[in-house]
């Protein structure tokens, strides 16, 4: 089958962190990818979906012009490009934010002070309605693809608007934020006319399961009857825990999903309760 007569195409990123999460993803979700060599797809026979490797820039056109139904990229190419797409998840990596950035010993405080003078970015759009939003008159933009954070101290632009994520490579070249633009986050997005919506659901539904696994653990414990009700109220699940009577008559074994960043917090209280043989369980699919 060629990607052409797929019943479902997905853009990813060609390259880089996000291309390995996309990738790990998809996988989690049953899409089988056989990548060799240049090719630029790799269909999946079992479902039938053809993924795309293309430049993270270039995905929201692609998705919003109907060339694939669906794509991974990050939410600020997505403001930058104004395409029209629907955003149907936000996928909890690759999260950043889009900042002006100055030289650390300038004299500049606010947008406004970079009025008349040059600005290097890769985002154009955003960075053009963001110094009209704050006054910053006749700002000289110049488009930069290369390394935007060495333009500053080469004497080349007076800031830059760049994405930021640790704020490591600032320090290195001597740079501070001067404001932030906007938070950003990688983002699944689809064509307002997919060929198969059918096969557009099933997908959306898989990485539901994928993201539900991410976000959840499997805990059990085994709780002194007496206190069910108040470990309940400690781990009230889901929907509910379940609940299975022991051997002993005093112990009863819990099952519940539990928030990842709760469980820490969780163990200790269920602990202090009284309850033991407390275990955790990783997830890799839930459907909720």
């Amino acid at each position: 089958m060629s990607s052409l007569r797929a019943r479902l195409r997905i853009a990813i990123p060609s390259k880089g962190r996000l291309r390995e999460r996309a990738v790990e993803l998809l996988t989690r979700a049953g899409i089988q990818l056989r990548s060799e060599g240049r090719r630029l797809h790799s269909v999946c026979n079992e479902t039938g979906i053809a993924v795309i490797f293309a430049h993270t820039q270039d995905i929201p056109a692609l998705v919003s012009e109907g060339a694939v139904e669906l794509g991974i990229t990050g939410s600020d190419l997505v403001l930058e490009k104004a395409v029209v797409v629907d955003e149907h998840r936000r996928l909890g990596f690759g999260r950043c934010r889009l900042s002006v950035a100055v030289h650390v010993d300038a004299p500049y405080a606010r947008p406004d002070d970079l009025g008349g003078k040059r600005v290097g970015t890769k985002f154009p759009r955003l960075a053009r309605e963001f110094f009209a939003k704050h006054c910053a008159r006749d700002v000289h933009m110049i488009e930069i693809q290369g390394a935007v954070e060495a333009m500053v101290p080469l004497g080349l632009v007076d800031a830059i608007v760049e994405i930021v994520e640790t704020g490591t490579s600032l320090a290195e070249n001597d740079l501070r934020e001067l404001a932030e633009i906007v938070q950003a986050e990688t983002v699944l997005i689809g064509t307002r006319q997919p060929h198969d919506i059918s096969a557009r659901d099933r997908l959306l539904r898989r990485i539901d399961g994928v993201l539900a696994a991410a976000r959840y653990s499997l805990l059990e414990y085994n709780c002194p009857s007496f206190a069910v009700e108040r470990a309940s109220l400690i781990t009230p699940g889901f929907s509910a825990p379940t609940l299975q009577q022991t051997g002993d008559p005093d112990w009863i074994a819990v099952k519940v999903l539990v928030e990842k960043s709760e469980i820490q917090s969780v163990v200790d209280r269920l602990e202090e309760l009284g309850c033991v043989a407390i275990l955790e369980t990783e997830l890799r699919h839930a459907r909720l």
